[in-house]
This record gives C-alpha cells, sequence and structure tokens, in this order.
C-alpha cells in the first residue's frame, strides 16, 4: 500500500467516524426536540427558544452530513483531493482542516 492509499484510507476513517458521530448527535437532538410537552407558558416559552438552537445545530449538523457523502463519493470516484471547480490539486494543508472540502483554497474563496 503506497503512502497515498495510507493517506486515503486515513481520511476515509476520519470523513466515517464524523459522519457516525453527526448522525449520533442529529438523533439526541430529534430525541430532545420530540421530549418537550410542557404545558406551563413559561416553560414552554424557554423549551422553544432552547428548540431553536437545537434546530440550528441540526440544520448545521445535515449540511455537514452532505459534505461528507459528497467527499466519500468523490473518494469511491478517485476525485478526492482534487478541485471540482479548476481541478487543481487540493493543499494537504487544506484537507487536514477541512477533509470534507471540494475546492481548493482559490477557488474556496
Amino acid at each position: 500500500m503506497t503512502k497515498a492509499d495510507m493517506d486515503l484510507a486515513k481520511r476515509r476513517e476520519q470523513l466515517e467516524q464524523r459522519l457516525s458521530d453527526l448522525n449520533a448527535r442529529l438523533q439526541e437532538i430529534d430525541e430532545e426536540l420530540d421530549s418537550h410537552q410542557s404545558k406551563d407558558w413559561e416553560e414552554l416559552a424557554t423549551e422553544r427558544e432552547g428548540d431553536e438552537v437545537l434546530e440550528r445545530l441540526g440544520v448545521s449538523g445535515q449540511a455537514e452530513i452532505q459534505q461528507i457523502k459528497a467527499a466519500l463519493k468523490r473518494m469511491d470516484e478517485g476525485e478526492y483531493g482534487y478541485c471540482v471547480k479548476c481541478g487543481k490539486e487540493v493543499s494537504e494543508q487544506r484537507l487536514d482542516l477541512l477533509p470534507f472540502t471540494p475546492f481548493c483554497r482559490e477557488c474556496a474563496s
């Protein structure tokens, strides 16, 4: 196995672990949102504020899940690590920070 293959396997494992963590977190958010059944108006208002925060976290998590799935698909197709816009190689440093990024630094800005 070449170094490039090992690096790709390491990144795949990293992405799959993050995907698993996000799915678990979204399940917890769904359960928390479903559990709010307060009859007291004051408690209900407080719960609703918390629900809005949880919903934003859920939307953010869902967006990251889509990005990770797209990165895994690019891996399967042999296109991971290359900018989807210009085709240039994405730097290792950028992939270290954002392993699911589809863009090189220039195209991202």
